[in-house]
């Protein structure tokens, strides 16, 4: 059997106190954040560093510190642009969006990141783009020297999305230089 419900409004409970709740936006973005084939200007320097972080990680995973032949390098410089970019996204944080990810600053612990969508298929064709515009060689020296030589090649070079355009300065400061052990 059915009890039946007491007479009058249902009872609601308390909203939770203003210092106990949060809202967090998702992103908005434009619609060429949202359609665009390529990377949007602004978020193309933090790309250009989690293709960086890639193109290390791939490398060290498969080669350590030792030195590799040209076909060997030239694979894992390949490779590194046909893997899954589907961990990045984009998130905004004080009314201006950036890129996050592996190998990006982790940006503010309570945020709404936008995965998947258009940004693995940007983050690859800006990776082949960069491999093609440096060549292999080029970048495995840059590899062999440093996360910082490699950051500094793709990312602060004359043509880099880092790069301080003509009469201005860069959209983006370097990040912190990593330490490293290779003698």
């Amino acid at each position: 059997p059915r009890l039946p419900l007491p007479p009058g409004p249902i009872p609601r409970a308390d909203p939770p106190s203003p210092s106990l709740s949060r809202s967090v936006p998702a992103p908005q973005l434009s619609a060429e954040e949202l359609h665009s084939p390529h990377m949007p200007e602004s978020l193309r320097c933090d790309a250009c560093y989690a293709i960086a972080f890639q193109q290390l990680s791939k490398a060290e995973a498969k080669l350590g510190r030792k030195a590799l032949r040209e076909s060997d390098y030239v694979e894992v410089l390949e490779r590194s642009c046909l893997q899954s970019w589907e961990l990045y996204g984009v998130q905004e944080l004080n009314g201006e969006k950036r890129l996050t990810g592996p190998g990006l600053q982790s940006q503010q612990p309570l945020s709404v990141t936008m995965t998947g969508g258009p940004w693995p298929s940007r983050l690859a064709k800006m990776c082949h783009s960069f491999v093609g515009e440096q060549g292999e060689e080029q970048l495995y020296g840059a590899h062999r020297r440093g996360p910082s030589a490699l950051r500094e090649l793709l990312c602060h070079g004359e043509k880099g999305p880092c790069a301080p355009p003509a009469g201005g300065k860069a959209g983006r400061p370097a990040p912190p230089k990593v330490l490293q052990n290779e003698l």
